[in-house]
């Protein structure tokens, strides 16, 4: 089915048409093609740059049936790209031939050294291991691996040297790494192994941005996750994990805000349960203090130039989705897509 699409593109503001040509989009102004879509405001997809289809709890077993189930919703809201930073398995190449599932970057199995990680969810493997596992994964992935590099704040997390060896080897075959930090010293040490995301970064000491925007280290704050826990440990007692979990929290917002204007990728991702609920991290972003084109970019163009994706030009994968209005102007038109087309083919 060859189809033509017009309507305002973000982030240029430009009036386009789109001939939408199986998998591909293309500009051809003399295309006589069915007029499917005509008006309102173009975006090349959401992205959820921190996502865990096809498990919901750390006792589930991973399944692809409930894979399936988790990326159609994300793609019935909109969300057609989305990152895997880590899994209970990897996610099966099948994934990338479906025609309506959004489009997967993952990072095969978490990689979780001695008491770092829940029991058995992950790839156990020793700080020997680490580097030969990272690259391991990384190859057999997406070209990314996850390292949780935190856990505890009673324990000490993945050593600099071991971390930083790991990203190395994980660079040398032209990979990426992802790296779990929560604790003060985890992201200290994801920034200066040269990670090339820091995934929460609670904790993380402003005086690290810097070297984050000029390495290139993005990062991705996962509020909407966060937000739930933190809420259920106000109502506990004092104890030195629930204050050190608040007091991480509390400081986020403003550490986010200083990241972006030091010039550090800031990127959402919402880690949790519902899938296809990445508008809940933008409206966190845009409490953090982004402007409301960063914060949706952050989860549409912006997030797809990180991962080496086009967004909408001529030649790009045929993923778009339309909305009435300007949702840089209003963000909240983002949960009610006009039109959705994935991979060429018609979703709404």
């Amino acid at each position: 089915m060859v189809f033509r699409v017009r309507g305002i593109t973000l982030p240029d503001r430009v009036e386009q048409t789109f001939v939408v040509d199986g998998d591909q989009l293309r500009v051809d102004p003399a295309s006589g093609a069915e007029l499917l879509s005509d008006g309102g405001w173009l975006l090349p997809g959401l992205v959820d740059t921190h996502t865990h289809p096809g498990t919901e709890a750390t006792t589930d077993t991973f399944d692809e049936d409930r894979l399936r189930r988790h990326l159609r919703q994300h793609r019935d809201a909109g969300v057609l790209l989305v990152r895997v930073p880590g899994a209970a398995a990897r996610i099966p190449k099948w994934v990338d031939d479906e025609p309506d599932l959004p489009r997967v970057h993952s990072a095969g199995r978490w990689l979780a050294t001695p008491g770092r990680f829940y029991e058995n969810y992950g790839r156990d493997i020793s700080e020997n291991d680490l580097a030969k596992a990272a690259v391991e994964e990384s190859l057999a992935s997406s070209g990314w691996c996850k390292i949780i590099g935190d856990w505890s704040p009673q324990d000490r997390p993945v050593p600099l040297d071991v971390l930083s060896d790991a990203v190395a080897a994980v660079h040398a075959v032209g990979g990426r790494v992802a790296v779990h930090g929560q604790t003060a010293e985890g992201c200290h040490n994801a920034v200066m192994a040269g990670a090339d995301s820091l995934e929460h970064g609670m904790h993380l000491d402003p005086a690290l941005l810097g070297r984050m925007a000029a390495q290139g280290t993005a990062l991705i704050p996962t509020f909407t996750t966060f937000d739930g826990i933190v809420e259920r440990a106000r109502a506990n007692e004092s104890d030195p994990l629930r204050d050190w979990l608040i007091d991480g929290w509390d400081g986020m917002l403003a550490t986010v805000r200083a990241a972006f204007d030091a010039g550090v990728t800031v990127l959402a991702g919402t880690d949790c349960l519902p899938f296809g609920n990445v508008t809940t991290e933008i409206d966190w972003l845009l409490k953090a203090g982004l402007p409301p084109e960063a914060a949706v970019g952050a989860a549409s163009w912006t997030a797809r130039a990180w991962l080496g994706v086009p967004g909408l030009r001529d030649g790009a994968p045929a993923d778009l989705v339309v909305y009435d209005e300007d949702p840089t102007a209003d963000p909240g038109v983002l949960a009610r897509p006009k039109r959705i087309i994935l991979r060429g083919q018609v979703i709404r």
